[in-house]
Order: C-alpha cells, then sequence, then structure tokens
C-alpha cells in the first residue's frame, strides 16, 4: 500500500473504529469523552467500521461517529484518517494492524496483540518500519490506566514494599460456567488464538510485570477445558481453546508469581485480584472495588499492624485531576478514557506511546511458554 500524504498539521486528527461490538463500544465511549476532560490534541470522530452495515450505521449514530463503513481497506486509502483503532477479534489484528501501519496511520489495538508469536513478530516489524516515518502504536492493556494500579506501581518503584519476593493475581469469570451456553467464536482456536489464556491471563500477566517493572523469565502451565463442545448453528462443535490457566511465574528480579484465571468459575463476574509482597510492605487490589488499594505497611509497630484501605479518588493520584471530587467513584470505562489519552498525547508530542508493540509481542512469548509448558506436562519453559 502507498504511503499516505504528509497530512495537514493544522487539521484535526481523523479517527476511525475497527470493530463495534463489546470492545468498539467501550473504545467509542472512550473517544466520545476523552476531550471533555482531559486536554488532548484535536480530533474527530470520523467513521466507525463493522460487517453488518445497517448494524454498524446504527451503533456509528448511537457512539458519536460521522459515519459508518464495512470494508475497513477502503478506511485505510482516506487521507482524512489519521489513526486506526482496532477493536476485532485477535485474527484479524496482524492484518489490519500492519495494512494500517504501511499506510501511515498510528495504530492502537487491543490486547492481546495478536493470536500467535509469528502474528505479533509480523506487526512489530511493521511498527518499527513506522516509527521510523514518525508513525506510532500502542497495545491496550487498559487495566495498566486503572488508577488504582497505577498508584500501586508508583508505590512499588518508589520502594514503599521494599524488594518484591511474591504475587499472587487470579482473573476469574463465570460466563462459561454454564455447559449449554453456545458456541462463540472465543472458544475457536483459529479466531480467538486462545481462551483464558490470551482473553484475562494476558491481563493478569501484563499487571505483574507493569506493577513491577519486570519481565518473566520462565513459566509453568497447566490448561483445562471443562466442556468440550458447544451448541452451535449446526449442531455440537467442539471447544478447540482452553477454559481455565493455573502459571507459575519466575521474573528476573527473582520474585514469583502465580496465576490463575477461568471463565468458568461460578460467582465471580470479572475479578481480577492481584496481591503484591516485599520485604517493607504489601498491597492488594480487587477489581470488583476497582477504587480501592490495600497497603500494608510492615514499619509499624506489630500492635497497630493492619492493612490500609486507600480510596483512590484524590486530585493527587493517577488521572483523577480529571474527574470528580474526592470520593466520587469511577468505573472500569474510565481505563479507556485514560488509554485513549494517553494516546493522543504521545502521538502529538511525537514520544513512543506504552505499551509498544514490543512489550505485546514480548506478552505473546510469556502465553506461548505457558502453553507449551501445559503441553509438556507443566515442565518448566523458558521465555523466547
Amino acid at each position: 500500500m502507498a504511503m499516505a500524504p504528509q497530512r495537514d498539521s493544522t487539521r484535526p486528527l481523523g479517527v476511525a473504529v475497527i470493530g463495534y461490538a463489546f470492545m468498539g463500544k467501550a473504545h467509542s465511549h472512550a473517544w466520545r469523552n476523552v476531550a471533555g476532560y482531559f486536554e488532548v490534541p484535536a480530533f474527530e470522530q470520523k467513521v466507525l467500521v463493522g460487517r453488518d452495515a445497517d448494524s454498524v450505521a446504527d451503533a456509528a449514530r448511537r457512539y458519536g461517529w460521522q459515519e459508518s463503513e464495512t470494508d475497513w481497506r477502503k478506511v485505510l486509502d482516506r487521507p482524512d484518517i489519521d489513526i486506526v483503532d482496532i477493536c476485532t477479534p485477535g485474527w484479524l489484528h496482524a492484518e489490519i494492524a500492519v495494512a494500517a501501519l504501511e499506510a501511515g496511520k498510528h495504530v492502537l489495538v487491543e490486547k492481546p496483540l495478536a493470536n500467535t508469536v509469528a502474528e505479533a513478530e509480523t506487526m512489530v516489524a511493521a511498527a518499527r518500519a513506522a516509527r521510523a516515518r514518525g508513525v506510532q502504536s500502542m497495545v491496550g492493556f487498559n487495566f495498566r490506566r486503572v488508577p488504582a494500579l497505577a498508584l500501586a506501581r508508583t508505590l512499588i518503584a518508589e520502594g514503599r514494599l521494599g524488594e518484591i519476593r511474591q504475587v499472587r493475581t487470579a482473573y476469574l469469570q463465570d460466563w462459561l460456567a454454564d455447559a449449554e451456553a453456545p458456541m462463540v467464536w472465543r472458544l475457536q482456536k483459529e479466531k480467538a488464538g486462545s481462551g483464558a489464556l490470551g482473553d484475562i491471563a494476558s491481563h493478569a500477566i501484563d499487571q505483574v510485570q507493569f506493577l513491577l517493572g519486570d519481565t518473566v523469565a520462565d513459566v509453568t502451565g497447566r490448561m483445562r477445558t471443562f466442556v468440550g463442545s458447544r451448541r452451535g448453528p449446526d449442531g455440537p462443535q467442539e471447544v478447540t481453546v482452553d477454559d481455565a490457566v493455573w502459571a507459575s511465574l519466575s521474573l528476573t528480579s527473582g520474585a514469583v508469581a502465580s496465576v490463575e484465571v477461568s471463565r468458568m468459575a461460578l460467582g465471580r463476574k470479572n475479578a481480577l485480584r492481584i496481591e503484591v509482597f516485599g520485604t517493607r510492605g504489601s498491597l492488594s487490589f480487587d477489581s470488583e472495588s476497582l477504587n480501592e488499594l490495600s497497603v500494608f505497611d510492615g514499619a509499624v509497630a506489630t500492635a497497630g499492624q493492619g492493612f490500609t484501605r486507600v480510596l483512590v479518588t484524590e486530585p493527587e493520584h493517577p488521572y483523577l485531576e480529571a474527574w470528580w471530587p474526592q470520593g466520587h467513584l469511577l468505573g472500569w470505562e474510565h481505563s479507556f478514557t485514560h488509554e485513549i489519552r494517553d494516546f493522543l498525547v504521545a502521538v502529538a508530542a511525537g514520544t513512543e506511546p506504552s505499551p509498544s508493540f514490543e512489550d505485546g509481542l514480548q506478552l505473546q512469548r510469556v502465553l506461548a511458554a505457558i502453553a507449551e509448558s501445559a503441553a509438556s506436562g507443566s515442565a518448566i519453559v523458558k521465555v523466547a
């Protein structure tokens, strides 16, 4: 695809979102609201892309987009589109992202970066070539932008917890607990790449690395599919991905992390729980109490020790300067607004946004190592 013409810097950035279902809706909400709360460069919600013409047109109207389109390739040819936000299923990420970067569009793509390491490597190569031309790219791990978790990272980086020894994290959902629930694309390996591993373990592992500023060196893993077939439109269909995953991670610093994820944990709707234990203190987070961080100070005399509940709604807390008075809570959707804010600011400044496609590839290699370990009887596998 030919290089896009030089952009008129006086014109607002033109944005296209590809995909209008769950993630497309979340991202559209962020695009529609971000400029009302944060100082960001001028942009316009140009076009929403989806396969069904009537449905995507209705979604575009409701979500604040100027128009809709069914062919994402046509969008890449438009000189008025500067940013492409990819919210499609994983099997489409690589093709669209590479084409968009080659067309000179800045690219934001939902996590995980791709379905395979090979696809992710292709995307990184395209991102590096584009970056040399001033075209930026980012992978969307929205939990990094939850204020309580951003605060947790700061506390750890400042040494408030001392040397980190171990982390426990679990991400539990129950939307597949019913064995009679029908087949969906997320249960098909050719479309989803993996099940709970790529869908939610990617979030949990990214948080381990993000909070500690560390990387996973080796893993052991175990995976399980509890329901082997689901009702499809023409009868039973085989489930070809995992329902649940357990993993142990060794980090380069020497810290150890445990990860448990499941989409069949009855009663847990969307619970990401994280505990970090250091030599001087500890902290814990639960996404079902999204605005709270519990912090334990080991320097306090034993008789007065205990976890302190920090309500992360103060103006001094990450991202909170833009929102409501103290004690007025934020929701899950705000993390996407923060994500779009950070991406826009980086694009305008010509700096590399984070997490990069390289970060997404590294995470993809961790996921691949867990799958390899599980297939080999939970052997220790080094991350490439």
